[in-house]
């Protein structure tokens, strides 16, 4: 789930505990799709469209999950604006990449939730998973959403014989994710809006923490569960990619940066040389959105020019067992 910001104040800080603690709020819709018959959103080509922002690393995991799987002609997508106002996220197509909303024609995304929950004042998040059928939000959780682009819609994919998240290593996955989420993924962003000394310093090492065992991991597995790329990988690289660009300075988790990690880095670099994961990725709206969005932290909104980063850089990853990646 994404932050975002509302007409009375940006959702955010409504989620400071007293103690300068930025506790994000659980996703309200949580409707799961299923390809058995009877289910109320059943699996269907054509009905269900996504709404992201490339700039948001959970929306990013599920535009990842869609493009491995062949699902860019079975669910559709809007991209939003960079720029994050007041009232939230938004379809004007302003910024390169972005587009209107081409399914219900809205400006702003919270209109969509205003519609199915009339006076509405909860959080507006991408991703948002939509039903053309019934005209309703399916659910807003990236975590879920990947799992169903991963294992519902198989009968329509251009790859069903991907499976990110096998039988025999669900129990690792949930384990890796358990640790990977509160510590990293979510971590950046305690980090990031903390109040206080005391909580932003126990975000920020909680990041380092977690990025020290997950290099030490992949210092002998070539993935995290091991020998084949799986969900957890997706769910750690949509915030790697953004840390040295980010984090490190927007969010102060500059303890260290991720060049200094090798395993993490290589991982990185390796994963992005596949298409699903480099042309999903856009930099220009990344860090303007970060860096123009937060006016609090940002008051004047400057953009950074670096970092410079070579990408396209051989991974070094080669030595370490590799059983399956998916191939462009």
């Amino acid at each position: 789930m994404s932050t975002e910001e509302i007409a009375d104040g940006p959702t955010w800080q409504k989620q400071i505990r007293s103690d300068g603690e930025f506790v994000r709020r659980d996703a309200v819709f949580r409707d799961w799709i299923e390809r058995k018959s009877g289910a109320r959103f059943f699996a269907q080509p054509g009905r269900y469209h996504l709404y992201v922002s490339l700039a948001c690393p959970w929306a990013h995991r599920t535009l990842i999950v869609r493009q491995l799987k062949g699902l860019d002609q079975v669910i559709s997508c809007d991209v939003t604006d960079w720029f994050l106002p007041e009232r939230g996220w938004t379809f004007f197509a302003q910024s390169a990449g972005a587009t209107l909303d081409r399914v219900n024609g809205v400006e702003h995304l919270r209109d969509l939730y205003e519609r199915i929950s009339p006076g509405y004042r909860g959080s507006v998040t991408v991703p948002t998973l939509w039903d053309r059928q019934e005209g309703t939000v399916v659910n807003n959780e990236s975590s879920e959403i990947i799992r169903m682009l991963n294992s519902e819609f198989d009968e329509f994919a251009g790859r069903p014989e991907i499976d990110l998240y096998p039988v025999p290593l669900r129990e690792e996955i949930d384990s890796i994710n358990s640790w990977v989420y509160p510590l990293i993924n979510n971590g950046v962003y305690r980090s990031g809006f903390a109040r206080s000394q005391e909580a932003y310093e126990r975000a920020s090492r909680g990041v380092f923490e977690g990025l020290d065992r997950a290099e030490a991991l992949l210092s002998t597995r070539r993935y995290l569960t091991g020998p084949r790329l799986t969900e957890a990988d997706i769910r750690l690289w949509t915030t790697l990619i953004r840390f040295d660009e980010v984090y490190v300075t927007h969010f102060k988790c500059n303890l260290r940066r991720l060049s200094d990690y090798p395993n993490l880095s290589g991982f990185v670099r390796e994963l992005y040389a596949h298409p699903a994961f480099q042309g999903t990725t856009d930099f220009t709206h990344i860090k303007r959105h970060y860096f123009e969005s937060h006016e609090s932290l940002n008051p004047w909104r400057l953009v950074p020019i670096g970092p410079k980063r070579d990408l396209d850089a051989p991974h070094g990853r080669d030595h370490l067992e590799q059983e399956w990646f998916p191939s462009p």
